[in-house]
């Protein structure tokens, strides 16, 4: 088994790439082991490196991001780590941990926003999230109300130093272009 790794916009994320399906659906974001333990098998195998401070798995990517420690001796353990857990036949995740992961109970928006939510989210899906995938991350839209739209960073996403810009110029100009009604996006935990 060879694992690719790439750098990321992010200097303390790096992004593993198995070869193999990660998760068929969705995406799944650790931030501490005992989360990882409870859901995720090969989460929680990454979080006994020491250093790991977060996991996100992807499709076909993996991304680690670290607090303060060194790559340099961090990357063969996590390496190491990915390819043990893909060996052993274990799931990615545990049957049933991820349910309801990416609920749209937590989204919020008026009633009458709901054609302005729809393009947002469909603009998001085709032209935002797929480019942010590259680099190990992902944007979910979280809510709408007085003209800014609220979206969930993750991944290699959550604390890059290029965020902001990504989120302001790139993001922000698409949807004002696309959705006059859009103002402002902000990022929200």
């Amino acid at each position: 088994m060879f694992i690719q790794t790439e750098a990321t916009p992010n200097p303390a994320t790096l992004k593993f790439l198995p070869g193999k399906v990660v998760l068929e659906t969705g995406t799944a974001e650790f931030r501490d082991e005992t989360e990882a333990r409870a859901a995720s098998p090969l989460a929680a195998r990454l979080f006994a490196v020491p250093g790991v401070a977060s996991v996100f798995l992807g499709y076909d990517f993996i991304t680690v991001t670290k607090n303060g420690a060194d790559w340099q001796h961090m990357k063969p353990a996590i390496l190491g780590n990915i390819m043990e857990h893909f060996m052993s036949g274990q799931p990615v995740v545990a049957s049933g941990a991820l349910d309801g992961n990416e609920s749209d109970e937590d989204e919020f928006f008026d009633e009458g926003d709901e054609t302005i939510v729809a393009t947002i989210k469909e603009l998001l899906d085709s032209r935002v999230r797929p480019a942010v995938a590259q680099d190990g991350g992902d944007i979910t839209f979280k809510g709408f109300r007085d003209g800014v739209v609220y979206l969930n960073m993750k991944g290699a996403c959550s604390g890059c130093p290029s965020s902001t810009a990504t989120l302001k110029h790139g993001v922000q100009n698409l949807l004002r272009h696309f959705v006059p009604e859009v103002q402002e996006v902000e990022a929200v935990m």
